[in-house]
């Protein structure tokens, strides 16, 4: 039996259930799992090993993990709050903030573009080395001078790694501070929150360590498997979807402290389940002890739909609003008004304006998913029902 940790608000129990059903079932190693509603939390639980490779570890109550794509919803708040507060144009040149981006036929390329996974340069002609990728000049240089895949704008498909550097060099370009600098003044400081794009030095005993899971079958379980035409597009290396995930090689070690440490806002960023609730809650509303970040008119924005349909490097149907990913059969949320980012592997967070519910989950058990995986959707499906 597993020792879950933590507290539940009367009327919440399946979630605690389904939690509980995911470290039984599913494979589960170490996660947690949040929900705030209306800005007060309802559920903050956690169970399992902190190291994915040590079960002699527990999952303490302020461990960090690190969230993957998760880590997009963060750093997409970034433009948009800059866009609000009338820094930040959506409708312009990107190379008006930054002209070497002009280069290769993408002087036409527009801000939103780059947030809605439009801009063409979801790969690189040459991949970068971990060093390369994380020191701050290699890939916003890298992706500046790439030859886009299609004309910037008519198409969409997902940039895993590029959208670090398009969306952290834009940030830079406008603020003069990088992009993890600014989430830990602008947003995690003012809300209390323990979540970092570059994690500090002084955190490192914190965070769990990540290692791989094989999911068992689970009859009458979400089906994991992808369809063939998407596991052969992961499995040719000359396939957009592997050049695109692909962008540095070899693979990095997520359990390096130097990745850890990367201001990587596409891929890196490290997390409570907690927090992340909290700040996708105080994107849609008041917290307590924290203001509201977007305004009603930018939260419409987070999520309309700017792109829909076959996406080129995923191989599935995806919608993307202005730097989150909508509702919808490749990642299912709470409803279709609700907006978020999952994290390849299993971590998931969003938003759902019209209940009030923000919900965050991180895993140290990274399994072969990418958008909807079991153990997050299990958890989805049970607060559905509480709603």
């Amino acid at each position: 039996m597993v020792d879950v940790q933590g507290t539940v608000a009367p009327g919440y129990e399946p979630v605690k259930d389904a939690f509980v059903r995911n470290f039984e079932q599913r494979g589960e190693r170490g996660a947690a799992v949040a929900v705030h509603r209306d800005g007060r939390k309802v559920v903050d639980l956690w169970a399992g090993d902190r190291d994915g490779d040590d079960p002699a570890a527990p999952w303490r109550e302020d461990t960090v993990q690190i969230v993957r794509s998760v880590t997009k919803g963060v750093a997409s708040a970034v433009p948009l709050l800059l866009h609000q507060r009338g820094r930040l144009d959506l409708d312009a040149p990107v190379g008006t903030y930054w002209p070497e981006f002009k280069a290769a036929g993408k002087e036409r390329t527009l801000v939103r573009h780059l947030l809605s996974h439009r801009a063409g340069v979801p790969a690189l002609d040459r991949p970068l080395t971990l060093a390369e990728a994380v020191d701050g000049e290699s890939g916003p240089a890298a992706v500046a001078a790439q030859i886009p895949a299609w004309e910037p704008g008519t198409d969409h498909g997902y940039h895993p790694h590029t959208y670090s550097w398009l969306i952290g060099e834009l940030v830079r370009r406008v603020t003069g501070r990088t992009i993890g600098r600014w989430i830990a003044e602008e947003m995690a400081a003012p809300l209390g929150l323990d979540l970092w794009v570059g994690l500090p030095p002084g955190q490192a005993d914190r965070i769990g360590r990540v290692a791989r899971i094989e999911a068992p079958e689970v009859p009458g379980a979400l089906r994991a498997r992808p369809k063939r035409a998407v596991a052969e597009a992961y499995a040719d290396p000359a396939s957009p979807t592997r050049r695109a995930f692909g962008a540095i090689d070899p693979a990095p070690d997520e359990n390096d402290p130097v990745y850890r440490g990367a201001e990587l806002a596409g891929s890196a960023g490290i997390a409570t389940a907690r927090s992340l609730a909290r700040f996708y809650a105080a994107l849609i509303g008041e917290v307590d002890g924290g203001a509201r970040l977007f305004a009603p008119a930018t939260l419409t924005l987070a999520r309309t739909e700017e792109s829909a349909g076959p996406d080129r490097t995923l191989v599935v149907n995806t919608r993307f609003g202005l730097g989150y990913m909508l509702h919808g059969p490749a990642s299912p949320l709470l409803s279709p008004g609700s907006f978020g980012h999952p994290g390849r592997g299993g971590s998931l967070a969003f938003a759902d304006p019209e209940s009030g519910i923000a919900f965050g989950y991180v895993t140290n058990g990274m399994a072969a998913s990418v958008t909807a995986d079991p153990r997050a959707q299990a958890l989805v499906r049970a607060l559905r029902s509480t709603v």
